[in-house]
Order: structure tokens, then C-alpha cells, then sequence
């Protein structure tokens, strides 16, 4: 059972994590408007017409992506049936509801979103909102999935607290300029499609000063949990901190790299991957040492 639980709440983590990458895919070979209206991919057909699709890849990739929420309403369908099997009877039940409730009403945001993205022209308001109600997702995915499975969790020091917690607003910071920037760079999913009216370079400048930013505070949290935690709370800690860092130094390396080379759409997906994993990173770390539950659990 215990491995069925954590198939179940593992796929739905990684199909959210997915969406964000084949939407990226779409955004990088200007595919946004391959199907150019919603919720049939042309006016209608549900699916690309042949005609369509001959000689070029946009309307399938875009079409690929809108698949793909099919396979993730499939894991939403599964984590909800889980908690109705697994989770009713246990004591934080109540949360377990919140979450399952969270990914019913995510995707139907999402689907919405979407189609207004589309029927917009990929107006970049609606696009970004469209990534962040993604990352929003995710948060709460990973949080079903570690408290699905009992994974454990420790408190730390009040100041490690407060600092643990301007990390977490910082990153967040930090991922939202990065929306800036590509929507009004040139990957922004269709070569008409609306820009944000600011300069490129100036918004680039801004995210990497707050990626280094970020970078050196949370080395400087890593120090402090070494200084001040103790026993289980200063190993889960500090594991989850050190996997952080190192996650935002290979992302600031991608990102650094594309910048200098020209935006390669290869480096600009990967740096979108990079994305999700930083967020689930901090994400994890917020909630194994919850950073944002009014729960009393016992410094370890």
C-alpha cells in the first residue's frame, strides 16, 4: 500500500512539474498560438486538421500540452481518491481535505486560464498568471505527497524561522522577475504575441541581482542552521538547505550561460525546468520545517 501511496502522490508532483515544462516547450518554439482557439484546437476540431499540421509542429506541440492535462486530471482523480481511502480517519485530516480540494479547483483554474491565455493572444498578464497558479500547484502537490507519506518534520529556532522565511519570499521574488523577463523576451510563445512593456536587459539585470541575492543568503542560512540546530532538526535541515544551494547555483549557472549565448531555446527550457525544481527545493525544506504551519511540533 505504502508504495501505491507514494506512486499515486509522486505522479501527481511530477505531472504538475510537467505542465510547467511542455508549456515551456510551447512558449520556445512559438507554439502558443498553434491551436489558436480553445477549447477546440481550430474552429471545429478538437484536434489539429491535417492541413494544419503539414509541414510545421506548432499546432501538435500545442496540442501535446493541452494532453497533458488530461494525464494530470487523471493524477488529480487518484490523489483525491487516496485521501478518500487514506486519509479521512487520519488526525490532520483536515489539511489532507484542503489539499485534495486545492488540486479539483487548480486545474479548473488552470483549464480557464488557459483558454483565456489563448483567446487573449497570449496576453503576458494572463500567461504568467497561468505559470504562477502552476507554481501554486506544485506547493501544494508536494505538501500532499510528504504528508501522505509521513515524511518527517522538525521546528527550528525562532530566528531560523523568520530567516527560513525570507528565503522562501525571496525565491519567490525571484521566480516572478523570471516571468518578467521571458515574457518580454523573445520566447514569449508567438512571435505577435504582447511583450510586458519593459526594457529586456534591464529586467535580466534585476532577476540576476536577486538570484545572487538569493544565493548568498541562503548560504548564509545554511551557516546559521549549522550554528544554532541541533540532533534530527540540524540534519533534515541542513540536507534540504545544501540541496537548495545547489540547485540555485546550477540554475544561476544555466541562466548566467543563456543570457551570454542568446537565449539558446535549449538552455531557456532547461532553465524553465530548473524552475520547478528550485521551487519544490524551498518548498520542501518550508514544509518539513514548517515555516508556515501554526502546528507545535517538538525542536528535535
Amino acid at each position: 500500500m505504502n508504495r501505491l501511496i507514494k506512486f499515486i502522490y509522486t505522479f501527481l508532483l511530477v505531472t504538475q512539474m510537467g505542465i510547467v515544462v511542455t508549456g515551456g516547450a510551447v512558449r520556445l518554439t512559438g507554439s502558443g498560438l498553434g491551436c489558436p482557439t480553445w477549447p477546440q484546437c481550430t474552429p471545429g476540431s478538437y484536434t489539429p486538421v491535417p492541413h494544419q499540421a503539414q509541414g510545421q509542429l506548432h499546432s501538435w506541440i500545442e496540442f501535446g500540452n493541452r494532453l497533458l492535462t488530461f494525464l494530470l486530471i487523471i493524477a488529480i482523480i487518484a490523489s483525491i481518491a487516496g485521501y478518500l481511502k487514506w486519509g479521512r480517519k487520519r488526525s490532520d485530516s483536515k489539511f489532507l481535505a484542503w489539499m485534495a480540494a486545492i488540486q479539483f479547483l487548480g486545474i479548473v483554474a488552470q483549464i480557464v486560464v488557459g483558454g483565456i491565455s489563448v483567446l487573449t493572444h497570449l496576453n503576458p498578464f494572463v500567461v504568467s498568471l497561468h505559470f504562477l497558479l502552476s507554481i501554486f500547484l506544485i506547493s501544494a502537490s508536494l505538501s500532499f505527497r510528504q504528508r501522505m507519506l509521513n515524511v518527517p518534520r522538525v521546528s527550528l529556532q525562532p530566528a531560523n524561522v523568520l530567516f527560513g522565511r525570507i528565503i522562501l519570499a525571496l525565491a519567490f521574488v525571484v521566480i516572478n522577475l523570471g516571468v518578467v523577463v521571458t515574457g518580454s523576451g523573445p520566447h514569449a510563445g508567438d512571435v505577435m504575441a504582447k511583450r510586458f512593456h519593459v526594457d529586456p536587459r534591464t529586467i535580466s539585470w534585476l532577476h540576476a541581482d536577486s538570484v545572487i541575492a538569493l544565493i548568498s543568503l541562503t548560504f548564509g542560512f545554511w551557516l546559521l542552521i549549522k550554528a544554532v540546530e541541533n540532533g534530527g532538526a540540524k540534519v533534515l535541515a541542513e540536507e534540504k538547505i545544501k540541496l537548495f544551494l545547489v540547485i540555485c547555483l546550477a540554475q544561476g549557472f544555466i541562466g548566467y550561460t543563456q543570457y551570454f549565448t542568446g537565449v539558446p531555446e535549449f538552455l531557456v527550457g532547461a532553465h524553465l525546468l530548473g524552475v520547478t525544481l528550485v521551487w519544490a527545493s524551498i518548498w520542501s525544506f518550508a514544509h518539513s520545517t514548517k515555516l508556515l504551519s501554526r502546528e507545535k511540533l517538538p525542536v528535535k
